[in-house]
């Protein structure tokens, strides 16, 4: 309307009203226009409708006040509305999101400006562009547009790029080139010529890469000759991530025909006063340049400089390591590698362990500013060049370290140990905190330990930062002073920790001053969720609601508990889902929306641990979809719940239209069964039909779920697009999950080289192809398909170079792991010649060294030790093998071994005697308690493991919630007396990890309350032995923990029957259909949702 709100209109409204016999008070009105409002957030469909009714005025209006109001408050007469909150609502519903994107795309290019709807589509877009951006909406996008919309439109679209869809991709370039098109004068343009401009081609952006091979060969040159000249040319090439070799080189030619003398590093042309070097102009393109012939090894340490992007491209990385180490040949022609060292880029990464062996500590000292910003690297190269750069500096500073960057990780964890203590202080602080988070377990340890010893620790425990402040003990902790609250801000927490430090601090500081760090909320007890006043509980829930992911499902069930204590009827619907499964009961109707909603944004592992719980959650989402995912605003609203929805239901209840949607959201599902898999297979087959019809866009959509397919659909499908298979495959995890598939594309590469190498050095190889090191890069987990022989074959070289990522592959079993293992034996020589960097770089392989060879290794390095204990298929004497070498070639013995020798040793540790572990010093086994509660040993370890944490702590029967949480499966060294001795309170400071260690024999010792106060995750985690020795009362406790049924205090039993209802919205107002959305929430909109 235009006519301007005054003080009375309310009284005239209200007399319209009673004149028609409806009879309304003002408040009851705002409640029910409210709640018609209210039901319109959940009901996206509805407003779409609604919004379809309206007329051209009250459109623009609407869009005036969703968009462009610069207001926080409204004035309507003499009621002042929040509209900030509002639309702060409105746009946190991906419903009403996709809503008001259909309508703006359906009604706003008639009713409005061009850049303002163009304006509007991109800030809905933004919200979640890749569910709305379908290609069968693209053609709903205006093909005339006035020349600035069509460019901000399409600055949009190239921003949203790595967020749509393959499929939309190419859809939204077909869409650009029809309006590219039809602004061209065509007349101009034949056969022969290319309606690819300059303008145009920064115009398509990273669009540029669905342009055809044979449309790049007929861009006129002088438009190249202009696009490389442009200002901007080179920020677009370096985003063309998804360029192909034979596209890239396809620009190259016509580039190299348009004028350009490539081979020229020096000024190629000069603009203004700027002189731009050739080489920096292409982007990504240099990925792809391959004209090698008579190249100097200036040109091709330009090209090096420029390749160091070339990671960020999706794929073809193999092809570049190629071109990388041929460029590295030439650029070393005359030179030695001592020489030219600084000036080889990233190419470093591609030397052999031998080759960084031989060099100088003088050249890695020169060259280390270019060293320390390479990334890529192995920990072997690691290894060797930190020690050549220390050995040339003497003393290991602070300086020094500074300069390293991602070298810092080869600095030996005795090195650490034996600096200066006001330098560790000093690196902590540092001017590198993204490299300490690289830093292993053992090295942080030596970092903290030796400022601890120093008496200066108090002082730099407010320095340390991040993930690194988690190493420090719970000894350490509590011997410290001066802590704050602001201090914790910064800083990542284990639970032990914050249970321990919101304790301490609680004593200075308000709840609210502690729950505002984020991470101290770790440490908020149940005891201290109760005892908070309702007032304060329901104003600083939101400070749990935004950090829910850092707590416990227990925790979640203790507010969700007390939540419905204290206001049951304004609970956040997804706590409903934490406590027992009667209370799914009062989710219907109304509520269902939100609660489903709350729930798909929500983790559901961490509010439902247990299978059963969880079945009977998806049971009511079932029932609340009315049985069926009908469409995108279903898929909208489940979020990432799609995940866990059963198998029978994606097969019979999904339609086609939401699986095109849903395909996204289920590429981020991080474990879908194999059951839900299958049907997902099924679905996709029926959207898309049978995979020998489909486009590159639909298999690079389709994506992981690729490896479903049959051998024979992939074969098609390698065939017709191998890089795409190929990049697809090294996105997939071990080769369990996709053998079919990485068979596949081992079949895909060796038939691909053509050359079968033997190695004529070998009788025994003759006529047998060797794994070349193109292949081996290509192949990744797919290395797994080599025989034993074609292993055996391999050439000293390529195994070299390729070690490492042989010691990543998963799939590799005994026979082909001492193949590899004898290969390492002829390439590096004799066992006890092997530098800790060759073990090091073995990963896997070092599983096929026996006992005896073991010995005969250097391992005195507690480094070398700390990568080998990560591998977790260490047999008993092997094991026992490794710690004899550590100690015997470190001069050690038990007693003298440090924390940090102890974090080292890891899962290595298990294979100590009794005798063994009583020798270990407390004061060292305190600081590294918390590492050594993460293995998984023998309950006798784990007995004796107790014994030494009664050391540290005092007897166990005294132990406190923090440490309980702190030791974790030394947990499981408890003897009946002492687990039956605890209080049934302290039952869910047990790690969930430290359940499964308790013998069955010991575990129903436990009485029926201690164990109906595990708290759901840890009642989850009761392992099926477990519960057959519990008896019937035992096991009904168990049930009730994983219900998440109350039992802390006597109103259990009342439950959920004298509970009053949930609040439900009240009916909507007769008057709405003549009134229209918008007049309705002027009266409205002030009163939060």
């Amino acid at each position: 309307s235009s006519n301007v709100w005054t003080a009375d209109m309310l009284t005239k409204v209200m007399a319209y009203f009673h004149a028609q016999e409806v009879m309304f008070t003002l408040s009851s009105l705002q409640m029910s226009i409210k709640s018609y409002l209210k039901n319109l957030l959940y009901q996206p469909r509805q407003l779409l409708s609604e919004f379809q009714q309206l007329d051209q005025q009250q459109f623009q209006t609407a869009m005036k006040y969703l968009f462009n109001s610069r207001k926080d408050h409204l004035e309507v007469g003499n009621i002042s509305l929040d509209w900030d909150k509002t639309r702060e609502r409105i746009f946190q519903s991906p419903g009403v999101n996709r809503t008001l994107f259909l309508v703006t795309l359906d009604k706003c290019f008639l009713a409005l400006s061009v850049l303002d709807c163009v304006d509007i589509l991109s800030q809905v877009l933004r919200v979640s562009a890749v569910n709305y951006l379908q290609p069968d909406v693209i053609g709903s996008l205006p093909n005339v547009l006035q020349e600035d919309a069509f460019r901000n439109l399409s600055t949009v679209f190239k921003d949203l790029y790595d967020k749509t869809s393959a499929k939309t991709q190419r859809a939204l370039y077909g869409w650009m080139k029809q309006i590219l098109q039809k602004s061209c004068n065509m007349s101009e343009f034949n056969e022969s010529t290319s309606w690819v401009s300059a303008e145009n081609l920064w115009i398509l952006g990273r669009y540029m890469v669905h342009l055809p091979l044979e449309e790049i060969m007929k861009i006129s040159l002088n438009e190249i000759r202009l696009f490389i000249s442009y200002d901007n040319a080179t920020k677009q090439l370096d985003t063309v991530y998804g360029i192909t070799p034979e596209l890239a080189q396809a620009f190259l030619e016509r580039i190299n025909s348009s004028g350009f003398d490539m081979r020229n590093t020096s000024t190629i042309y000069r603009q203004d006063s700027f002189s731009f070097s050739f080489m920096a102009v292409l982007g990504l393109l240099v990925c792809f340049y391959d004209d090698m012939e008579q190249m100097d090894a200036a040109v091709a340490r330009a090209l090096l400089h420029q390749m160091i992007k070339c990671n960020q491209l999706r794929g073809f990385q193999a092809e570049v390591q190629k071109l990388k180490s041929q460029l590295l040949n030439i650029a070393m022609q005359n030179q030695t590698l001592n020489d030219i060292l600084g000036s080889l880029s990233d190419a470093v990464v591609g030397l052999t362990s031998s080759q960084l062996e031989s060099l100088s500590p003088d050249a890695v000292h020169n060259a280390i500013a270019t060293l320390n910003q390479v990334s890529g690297w192995a920990k072997s190269q690691v290894m060797i060049l930190s020690s050549k750069y220390l050995s040339y500096e003497k003393v290991l500073s602070f300086y020094a370290v500074s300069q390293m960057g991602a070298l810092v990780t080869g600095i030996s964890t005795q090195s650490f140990y034996s600096m200066n203590p006001k330098d560790l202080s000093q690196i902590i602080q540092g001017t590198t905190p993204q490299y300490l988070s690289d830093l292993s377990p053992a090295q942080q340890q030596g970092i903290l330990r030796k400022i601890a010893a120093s008496g200066d620790f108090s002082s730099s425990v407010k320095d340390i930062q991040g993930a690194f402040f988690k190493e420090i003990s719970l000894s350490d902790l509590w011997k410290q002073t001066g802590y704050n609250s602001s201090m914790m801000k910064e800083k990542e927490l284990r639970r032990s920790q914050a249970l321990c430090l919101y304790e301490l601090l609680s004593k200075k500081y308000y709840p609210v001053d502690l729950l505002s760090t984020g991470q101290l909320v770790k440490g908020v007890t149940c005891q201290l969720i109760e005892s908070m006043g309702t007032d304060f509980f329901l104003n600083t829930f939101k400070f749990f609601e935004k950090n829910l992911h850092l707590l416990s499902p227990y925790q979640v069930n203790c507010l969700a508990w007390k939540f419905w204590k204290v206001s049951n009827a304004s609970i956040p619907p997804f706590l409903l889902s934490v406590l027992p499964t009667e209370y799914l009961e009062y989710v219907s109707g109304p509520l269902c929306v939100p609660f489903i909603e709350s729930l798909g944004k929500t983790e559901m592992d961490l509010l439902n641990p247990s299978l059963h719980k969880k079945n009977a959650v998806l049971q009511k989402v079932q029932e609340c979809l009315n049985g069926s995912i009908a469409d995108e605003y279903d898929v909208d609203l489940l979020g990432n719940l799609i995940c866990h929805l059963p198998p029978a239901f994606l097969r019979s209840r999904m339609s086609l239209k939401a699986m095109a949607t849903a395909l996204y959201q289920f590429k981020l599902c991080q474990q879908l069964s194999h059951e839900q898999k299958t049907e997902i297979k099924y679905k996709l087959l029926e959207l898309y039909g049978s995979p020998n019809n489909w486009t590159a866009e639909t298999t690079l959509d389709v994506g992981p779920f690729i490896a479903l397919m049959s051998k024979g659909e992939l074969n098609v499908l390698a065939e017709k697009f191998p890089d795409i298979i190929l990049q697809i495959a090294k996105t997939i995890g071990p080769i369990s999950s996709a053998e079919e598939l990485l068979s596949t594309v081992f079949e895909s590469v060796s038939n691909a080289s053509a050359n079968i190498e033997s190695s004529l050095s070998r009788p025994d190889c003759l006529g047998t192809r060797a794994p070349s090191s193109d292949e081996i890069i290509k192949l990744a987990e797919a290395n797994a398909f080599w025989s034993v022989q074609e292993l055996k074959c391999m050439d000293a070289g390529t195994f070299d170079k390729n070690v490492e990522l042989l010691g990543t592959v998963s799939g590799f079993n005994g026979s082909q792991l001492i193949a590899l293992k004898e290969k390492a034996k002829q390439v590096w020589g004799s066992l006890p010649d092997w530098k800790s960097y060759h073990i090091v770089s073995l990963g896997r392989i070092a599983l096929a060294l026996t006992e005896h060879e073991i010995q005969e290794l250097d391992l005195h390095s507690i480094d070398t030790i700390s990568v080998l204990s990560q591998q977790t298929e260490w047999t008993l004497t092997q094991a026992r093998s490794i710690l004899q070498g550590f100690l015997e070639d470190s001069g050690q013995t038990i007693s003298t071994l440090k924390s940090f020798d102890l974090v080292g040793l890891g899962a290595i540790l298990c294979a100590l005697n009794s005798t063994e572990i009583m020798s270990i010093r407390t004061a060292e086994f305190s600081a590294a308690v918390a590492r050594i509660g993460l293995l998984f040993c023998s309950t006798p370890v784990l007995r004796q493991f107790k014994k030494m944490t009664e050391s540290v702590f005092s007897t166990a029967t005294s132990w406190n919630g923090s440490i309980l949480q702190d030791i974790g499966t030394i947990a499981g060294g408890l003897n009946e007396d002492e687990l039956k001795a605890f209080d049934k309170n302290l039952m869910t400071y047990f790690q969930p990890i430290a359940i499964r260690c308790i013998p069955p024999e010991i575990f129903q010792t436990l009485s029926p309350e201690q164990i109906a106060n595990l708290g759901p995750e840890n009642a989850a985690m009761v392992t099926r032995l477990q519960r057959e020795h519990l008896n019937a009362s035992q096991l009904q406790s168990l049930q009730l923990a994983l219900d998440g049924a109350r039992t802390s205090t006597p109103e259990t039993q009342t439950g959920a029957s004298t509970t009053q209802a949930v609040q439900t919205p009240a009916p909507s107002a007769p008057c709405l259909s003549g009134l229209g959305i918008w007049l309705c929430a002027v009266f409205t909109l002030h009163l939060p949702f």
